[in-house]
């Protein structure tokens, strides 16, 4: 045997060893930018997704402002209506003609999902219902007696809240006197 030929078998395994492990780092490191590659897919997908989200949720609120002044007109509507109903109109088809213009825009209203909040006879609800007064009744406390002011909704928030006046049972607080 040739002492060069054994030689040579040795380099020969050690260069493949040494390729295999740089093979092996080399794919580890592939392997290491493709999961990258794959959370910043993830990332900017869920970017796009949050950023549909916000401009959808900007443009359900955008007439945000506007809605809160036609709110007032609401209201105007809602008086004129009532006034008008209570006095002797000679002319009914004012009357008419004002409760349809009225029952127009709470449609419209509706249709741009501005709902009125539910009030009297309800239960006090400090998310929807500011209490002006409250007034000694034989109902149980925290019940609406009257609408001040209407309150409505823009789809799930609160655009005014419904101011109100709520009872105040005159049992518990006869009690209350008679322990003090």
């Amino acid at each position: 045997m040739d002492i060069f030929a054994e030689t040579g078998t040795k380099e020969k395994k050690q260069g493949k060893k040494e390729l295999i492990q740089l093979l092996e780092e080399k794919d580890k490191q592939i392997n290491d930018y493709i999961n990258d590659l794959k959370r910043l897919q993830a990332e900017f997908e869920n970017y796009i997704k949050r950023n549909e989200k916000e401009k959808e949720e900007f443009s359900k609120y955008a007439s945000y402002k506007l809605v809160i002044k036609l709110l007032n007109i609401a209201d105007d509507f809602d008086r004129a209506v009532h006034n008008l109903e209570d006095s002797d109109v000679k002319n009914n088809d004012i009357l008419n003609g004002i409760k349809l213009i009225h029952k127009n825009f709470h449609k419209v209203l509706e249709e741009e999902n501005i709902k009125e909040i539910k009030s009297v006879g309800e239960r006090i609800n400090p998310f929807y219902h500011e209490v002006i007064q409250k007034v000694k009744s034989d109902k149980d406390d925290g019940i609406i007696l009257e609408e001040i002011q209407k309150g409505y909704l823009l789809y799930d928030k609160v655009l005014r809240h419904a101011k109100v006046v709520s009872s105040e049972n005159i049992k518990n607080q006869n009690l209350e006197e008679e322990n003090e």
